[in-house]
């Protein structure tokens, strides 16, 4: 049956619950992007801010919702109230933003920033959890697929309305910051009233911790497979900043810059769902040698093609890696843990996998700053492909979905 449904009757097939989590993703995406985009921008002209500031706000954001994502994952299984969880994260997220308008001094913004941080950081593994839970498991890969698509939608939207808002306000940042106070309580309304908390599993049981050594034991080895895969991925692909400083370093305009994240989110949410209905038919093992084979591809391109065309070429690879991988993550997370301890199993990959994002983006500089911006891309090229020998040498454990 799943081999010859078409991706569009899957797509109507997708419950009504990962729709809406689809688009409040977006709706908060578009809000959080308008705002920093301009941020750091509005921070140094406007408040007068220096960059070590900027660096030190950011890297605080940061840091916050890393930090917070395994506890909202493991009281996600403690409480079994994902939704609550999610929520309470929206929320926050929502009730900071009229305060990047409104804020008379840096440390309004300092705080909104963490506050606004910690909220994504208690949201992103219950609402993972949640799409696992909703999702039929024979269109789980599709349902992530989709979330991801939408999330993405938001990240280019929001950086586009932006821009076009400066140019109709005669660069008047608070009116931007005000217009995007309106999507954010519109993504709160939706998950409030349009995503139902789905019944627990009936052997289910909930864990007295979810953080004890006896729940890590229980998410199993394949689960800490699946992790462990993640982790050496993210280290093969760094910040997406160095894409644009790629781009500004072959002479592209500081105007145009926002175009490469835009182009990149395009090509990433236009694959994404198609990767996920993949998925759900096929080999995930192959899905994820496809996504390093365009991660490959990508820095090859922007290590020996120092030109606009070549940049070109490497931010569309990179954004259908993002698009065969991210969502196929989700899923495999899903799989590979059990029901009871979903949010903490999202939680442990979320936060291992941004401190190797921190660990790679750290290298990468480095490397800029010793041999040039090819060093850098070379670097990501040799930790792709070894990557992908790992990957194919592992045994078969990641290349079909799990049974519950």
């Amino acid at each position: 049956m799943t081999e010859t449904t078409k991706p569009g009757s899957r797509l109507a097939e997708i419950p009504k619950g990962v729709w809406a989590l689809g688009f409040v993703s977006m709706l908060m995406d578009i809000s959080s992007e308008m705002i920093h985009a301009l941020l750091p921008v509005y921070l140094v002209t406007v408040l007068g801010t220096s960059m070590m500031t900027v660096g030190f706000i950011e890297g605080i954001a940061e840091a916050t919702a890393s930090i917070t994502k395994i506890f909202s994952g493991a009281l996600s299984d403690w409480l079994g109230k994902r939704k609550l969880l999610a929520a309470i994260g929206y929320g926050l997220a929502a009730f900071t933003k009229p305060v990047f308008p409104l804020a008379p001094t840096v440390d309004w913004l300092i705080a909104a920033r963490f506050v606004d941080r910690v909220g994504k950081g208690i949201r992103g593994a219950p609402r993972d959890a949640l799409v696992a839970d909703i999702s039929p498991l024979g269109l789980r890969g599709a349902s992530f697929g989709l979330r991801q698509s939408l999330d993405t939608v938001g990240a280019f939207v929001g950086p586009l309305l932006g821009i076009a808002l400066m140019w109709l306000t005669a660069d008047n940042f608070r009116t931007v910051f005000w217009v995007a106070v309106i999507p954010a309580f519109l993504a709160l309304a939706l998950i409030l009233f349009a995503v139902k908390e789905p019944e627990r599993h009936a052997d289910s049981q909930t864990p007295n911790n979810p953080l004890s050594v006896a729940a890590i034991k229980r998410l199993g080895t394949v689960y800490w497979l699946v992790v462990a895969v993640g982790v050496v991925f993210t280290l093969a692909r760094f910040s997406e900043a160095f894409l644009i400083l790629r781009a500004q370093n072959v002479g592209l305009s500081a105007m145009w810059v926002p175009a490469v994240l835009v182009l990149m989110n395009v090509i990433y949410a236009l694959s994404a769902y198609p990767a996920g209905v993949l998925s759900d038919r096929m080999n995930r093992k192959a899905l994820l040698v496809i996504g390093l084979l365009f991660l490959s591809g990508a820095d090859l391109a922007l290590a020996l093609m120092p030109h606009l065309g070549g940049i070109a070429l490497g931010v569309v690879l990179w954004g259908l890696h993002m698009g065969f991988t991210q969502g196929l993550f989700a899923t495999l997370v899903a799989d590979a843990s059990p029901a009871a301890l979903r949010g903490t199993a999202f939680g442990y990959f979320n936060l291992l996998t941004g401190l190797a994002m921190l660990a790679a983006s750290i290298i990468a500089g480095a490397l800029w700053d010793a041999y040039g911006p090819a060093g850098t891309f070379l670097a990501g090229l040799a930790f792709a492909l070894l990557s992908l020998a790992g990957l194919l040498a592992m045994p078969g454990v990641l290349s079909q979905p799990a049974i519950e």
